[in-house]
């Protein structure tokens, strides 16, 4: 099979199988990417389905435990907001884009998670301040390639409210095909954030999260309309994917707090927590890490967070490594659908409900992910489209590890480690054995 020279990768945060099996009639541009592609209708994520663990799995072909990014953010209990894994340093395993890069091939990156300080060539990180000593500008120009950044605020800055949504993902459009149009990347990556953020706040088919859906098959088109200006369109192959699913909750686990009730740890006023802690909870939000220090009691701590209402099953630590989450836990805690886990030490009660007009503060949802992949109706999708795909074809399922090796195979690249994931052949117009 002979590549293409062009790949460009939109990833729409949260996107469900769900929501193009119900809608994508409704879905113009999506729905014809559909017809003349080929649709990946089930995918299964990877433990746990958060998103920066996810967005490293697509480029990278791994599970977290081998690639490193385990959670959406670091283990530091004395912090309120702790660091994200903003930064590809973190990453232990090549990446897509690392691959491109060697071969001399350009590249480009609009919020794609944990891309900080990489050698994208054109590369908007996403990142945002969590200190008072900093600000948006000096951590985005760090984290990004500084003129390129600096360009694309001059030109596009207007259409952004901070970090807002959907002001937000019109900004990255904008610069995406500005980007598209004028430096034609042979890689691009896009991060689309607009209906994560909705279904956060609003719940998982709220109108909002709706709207937000057919904002997004326009920006679609538009990234779509801006290779054709640029003439490299019948060079391009297109995929658009979702990274997890997500689930309505209207409670909240606090093991923390339990375990601050245990003397297990010592609470602060502040939700954290000092470093003295000998068990302590890690939330990825639909499910939870619990690791331990100088702790013997397993028994008894696995009894205890079992008993706990909210709570669906306890593995091993060893039994999340197998399935691809952090070896270095204790154990890994799910939640039942509707309930969520917090990272809060010093709550009234340690399962509660959700107070409505909270909604929109930190930790306070009506839907999140996070959760067991194979939970039922939770899985997300993915459509290929362009001239080494075939058209009007659809396969059943696949799993998040494979896209990595198929998106290489569409560039023509080639990851030298083995891969937990295999490239979909079945997309490909005319598939050989040879690259």
């Amino acid at each position: 099979m002979e590549a293409n020279q062009h790949l460009v990768i939109i990833s729409l945060d949260s996107l469900g199988f769900r929501d193009l099996r119900e809608h994508r009639e409704e879905l113009p541009i999506l729905n014809s990417l559909i017809a003349g592609g080929t649709w990946v209708k089930s995918v299964t994520g990877i433990y746990p389905t958060l998103t920066y663990p996810s967005h490293t799995t697509i480029i990278t072909g791994q599970y977290p435990n081998v690639h490193g990014i385990i959670n959406n953010t670091k283990i530091q209990p004395k912090r309120n907001s702790p660091d994200w894994y903003w930064y590809q340093k973190d990453v232990k395993s090549p990446t897509l884009y690392d691959l491109a890069h060697q071969k001399q091939m350009t590249t480009a990156a609009f919020l794609w998670p944990v891309t900080a300080g990489s050698k994208i060539t054109y590369n908007l990180a996403e990142i945002f301040p969590n200190r008072i000593w900093t600000n948006q500008v000096l951590v985005s120009l760090k984290a990004s390639s500084p003129l390129f950044l600096l360009k694309m605020n001059h030109k596009y800055g207007h259409l952004r409210n901070g970090i807002k949504q959907p002001q937000l993902d019109d900004f990255i459009t904008a610069s995406a095909v500005d980007t598209l149009t004028n430096q034609q990347p042979n890689l691009t990556m896009i991060h689309l954030v607009d209906m994560d953020s909705m279904r956060h706040r609003y719940g998982v088919r709220s109108p909002e999260a709706m709207a937000a859906l057919h904002r997004l098959d326009q920006r679609v088109g538009e990234i779509i309309e801006a290779t054709k200006q640029a003439g490299t369109f019948a060079d391009t192959n297109f995929v658009i994917l979702g990274d997890h699913y997500q689930i309505n909750v209207d409670k909240m686990i606090h093991l923390n707090t339990l375990f601050a009730q245990e003397g297990w740890l010592t609470k602060r006023p502040d939700q954290t927590i000092e470093d003295d802690w000998s068990v302590l909870a890690k939330t990825t939000d639909g499910s939870s890490y619990i690791y331990t220090k100088n702790f013997t009691d397993n028994l008894r701590l696995r009894e205890l967070v079992s008993s706990v209402e909210g709570i669906e099953t306890v593995i091993s630590g060893q039994e999340a490594s197998e399935r691809g989450a952090d070896a270095d836990c204790t154990l890994m805690v799910e939640a039942k659908e509707g309930y969520y886990f917090t990272d809060e030490s010093n709550r009234p009660q340690i399962v509660e409900e959700v107070d409505p007009a909270t909604l929109g503060e930190p930790d306070r949802y009506h839907g999140v992910h996070g959760y067991d992949p194979t939970k039922p109706d939770y899985q997300t999708t993915i459509v290929f489209n362009g001239p080494a795909v075939k058209a009007g074809e659809t396969i059943d399922s696949a799993n998040l590890v494979d896209e990595a090796p198929t998106f290489a195979r569409l560039l023509g690249l080639q990851f030298d480690n083995p891969l937990a994931g295999k490239y979909l052949d079945g997309i490909f117009k005319g598939v050989t054995d040879e690259i």
